[in-house]
């Protein structure tokens, strides 16, 4: 579909090179312990200079930092040290809570480690003056918030803080067998980003551009070991559960008692590669999902916590495009559709995972799942597995293949030849130049169906050009009609889809305000199999405003044409007239969204939307209200409004999504949290309050109570559940 023209574009900017001097580090090493305290007491610290010079990332990136940080390093044979001070502007922090895996909306300091030089991908680990952990996966490069990084991963690792008068020190013990890396290597990408609330400053160590995310890989200096690095004895984890629960289904008049054993086990092997094992797995400790009210004519994708799927999820998952062609999707697994349309567990009976390098330049990751058969829902067994490659070319970029396969483990007379398998094989070229000015996508994928012939591949490219004032991207995809990946996200086939944008920035000098964003972005779907009709169309202008107290202002203009190939109810409510089939909606939106202030103790995010809806009118308000009182407490409460309008005698309906959340974090390792969600669009309440107490390093015991009702017509009972369970992280 696309010209050689693009993939020698592609080498072209992959080839670039940055011309700058790289910093560098010497890290000494030392057979003297180190108590970590987060302070400075042993002498070996003195023998070491502090490193500093930090850069100011936001308001600008022109400065170095107003508040200093400085920092010193130091291993030994076994483990990695690095000791922070980092001045502040007094210690009126932003702190809200004592939970692992904190919001980084806060004071904080962040260590980022490209193990294996790629500038791809790196480990993250993150604390704030109060001590909390939270540590992460970067892939990608760390070009974008939302999809470069997961903070679901867990390891090993130490650190304490101290406040002082003016500054705070963090000292922070990174085993390094809770990394990988390549065997003998003396030099590892490494840097240090910081956030200062009362300051209103960001900073780091490395200068980095302001229109990327601070972070980002391609800007990162060295840590010149002063002994090569060699294989830790990496131990093998079990990490066994036990979960006791009594639940009742009150539709089925009936109560439930169960108790189920299972587990995992990471076994290493070297210290690049890893296999995970899953008997029996149990999710009941993740966190209820967040509800939302569905106005689109598709399904919702829900971000993954389950921690099976966690380590080097880029590998499973970054493939094709998030928003329209996604040809896996780790949630597909473990869930599964009930004779009435109802989303229900489909459980996993085992799981076996390999992730990792095989060496410097080339990753490797497989996976395959068995899930149970329910018969009586008629949702057969099935294998669901991924075989990937990604190899690492020229400065960041890379080519990944894969193989995504699912099938029935057995003969079932209640499924369809086309249901019994699929598979999807995709190749990819992924551009990230060594300045992060240019990033971009091409990939051809093909799915394989019994009894769909033809007409079955899914091809895209994506290309963006980022500067500091000016943001080039354009997107363009073509699906067939007949591919299909049982394990992946489409929203729809059969199509092809351009997607220009523009961004212009400016940085005025104004001291309340940090950037301005003009926006204009189109975009055009069409169906090639109805003489390329448009079947949809936007046109959509934005504003933003970000401002040096970390509020935000921005305003949005939609202009959109809708072909409904399918009838449809917007309010998506029961018994609720479809609009009919075959008819082209235009109607324009404005959209005015408002972030206060989060820095104080109360703050807000408000969006209201109005204007033309289909063939009538829409009005809503998406507000989230928050309030601590830090570190031990934090309300949220949700509240949303829909008003849909549509003349008669189509549905109109005022949809409510309210939803209160309490936060309770007595100490670092004891924690309560009760969560309240009503959704008028499907009639339910839920309740979800959670008591977790981690008596040891990634271990927990949890105690779980979740309560359903339906509210149409009456309040009433649905589910209810209580369960204790046990989680050990052992280590062999």
């Amino acid at each position: 579909m696309f010209k050689y023209s693009y993939l020698i574009l592609f080498l072209i900017l992959s080839s670039s090179v940055i011309s700058q001097e790289t910093p560098a580090l010497f890290v000494k090493h030392t057979s003297s312990p180190i108590n970590i305290d987060g302070a400075d007491k042993e002498t070996v610290w003195e023998s070491v200079a502090p490193t500093t010079s930090f850069w100011q990332w936001r308001p600008t990136d022109s400065i170095q930092a107003r508040k200093q940080t400085e920092y010193k390093v130091l291993m030994d044979d076994e483990n990695l040290y690095i000791l922070v001070k980092a001045y502040t502007n007094g210690n009126r922090f932003l702190i809200p809570s004592l939970k692992r895996d904190f919001d980084f909306n806060t004071d904080y300091l962040t260590l980022f480690f490209d193990t294996f030089n790629d500038a791809t991908n790196a480990f993250s680990f993150s604390t704030n003056p109060m001590g909390v952990k939270a540590e992460g996966l970067i892939s990608g490069g760390n070009n974008n918030y939302r999809t470069d990084r997961n903070y679901s991963w867990d390891t090993r690792w130490d650190v304490e803080t101290t406040i002082h008068e003016g500054y705070f020190m963090a000292e922070f013990k990174i085993p390094f067998q809770s990394v990988n890396y390549e065997k003998g290597t003396r030099r590892w990408r490494f840097n240090i980003t910081r956030r200062n609330t009362e300051g209103n400053e960001h900073s780091t160590w490395i200068k980095t551009p302001q229109n990327l995310v601070i972070g980002n890989l391609a800007f990162m200096g060295d840590l010149n070991f002063e002994k090569p690095l060699v294989n830790p004895k990496v131990p093998l984890s079990l990490i066994p559960y036990v979960n006791g629960l009594t639940s009742t289904e009150f539709d089925a008049l009936g109560r439930k008692n169960t108790f189920l054993v299972g587990g995992d086990m990471k076994i290493p092997i070297g210290n690049s590669l890893n296999v995970d094992l899953t008997i029996n797995p149990d999710f009941s400790q993740v966190e209820v999902d967040d509800q939302v009210v569905n106005l689109t004519r598709f399904e919702i994708s829900l971000p993954e916590k389950r921690q099976f799927f966690t380590q080097n999820s880029d590998l499973f998952s970054d493939f094709g495009n998030v928003r329209d062609a996604l040809p896996f999707f780790s949630r597909r697994i473990g869930v599964a559709k009930d004779l009435e349309g109802n989303t229900i567990e489909n459980k996993i009976i085992s799981g076996v995972r390999l992730s990792g390098k095989l060496d410097k330049n080339l990753r490797i990751g497989f996976m395959s799942i068995l899930t149970e058969a329910d018969e009586e829902n008629e949702i057969a067994s099935n294998f669901n597995s991924l075989l990937t490659l990604r190899q690492k070319v020229f400065n960041r970029s890379n080519v990944a293949f894969f193989l995504i396969d699912r099938r029935t483990s057995g003969a079932y007379d209640f499924i369809d030849e086309s249901e019994t398998s699929n598979s999807v094989m995709g190749l990819e070229y992924n551009l990230a130049s060594a300045d992060s000015k240019w990033n971009g996508r091409l990939f051809l994928h093909k799915s394989q169906t019994p009894t769909f012939k033809g007409d079955d591949l899914s091809s895209g490219l994506v290309i963006e050009r980022n500067t500091r004032n000016h943001n080039y991207r354009f997107y363009g995809i073509f699906g067939g009609e007949n591919f299909k990946s049982d394990l992946g996200f489409y929203r729809r086939t059969g199509f092809m889809k351009f997607n220009p944008n523009y961004t212009y920035r400016i940085y005025p000098k104004n001291e309340k305000i940090i950037s301005m964003e003009f926006q204009e972005n189109f975009a055009l779907i069409l169906k090639p199999s109805r003489d390329f009709l448009t079947t949809d169309r936007l046109l959509n202008s934005n504003v933003q405003f970000r401002f040096l107290n970390q509020s935000n202002l921005e305003l949005d203009v939609k202009n959109w044409c809708r072909f409904l190939d399918t009838a449809f109810d917007p309010t998506q409510t029961e018994g609720g007239l479809l609009l009919p089939a075959d008819v082209t909606y235009n109607y324009t939106e404005f959209e005015l969204s408002l972030r206060s202030d989060r820095r104080k103790k109360l703050n807000l995010q408000s969006q209201m939307t109005l204007g033309s809806f289909y063939n009538g009118k829409r009005f809503s308000l998406q507000n989230e209200i928050n309030w601590r009182y830090q570190p031990y407490f934090v309300a949220s409460f949700v509240l949303n409004y829909n008003n849909i309008q549509l003349p008669e005698p189509y549905s109109s309906a005022q949809l409510w999504l309210i939803s209160p959340k309490l936060d309770f974090s007595f100490t670092k390792k004891l924690f309560w949290t009760t969560y309240v969600q009503f959704n008028s669009q499907n009639d339910n309440l839920g309740i979800n309050s959670r008591v977790q107490w981690r008596f040891a390093p990634l271990s927990d015991f949890y105690f779980v109570y979740n309560d359903n009702y339906l509210t149409v017509d009456t309040f009433t009972p649905r589910y209810r559940s209580f369960n204790l369970k046990l989680t050990y992280w052992l280590n062999i």
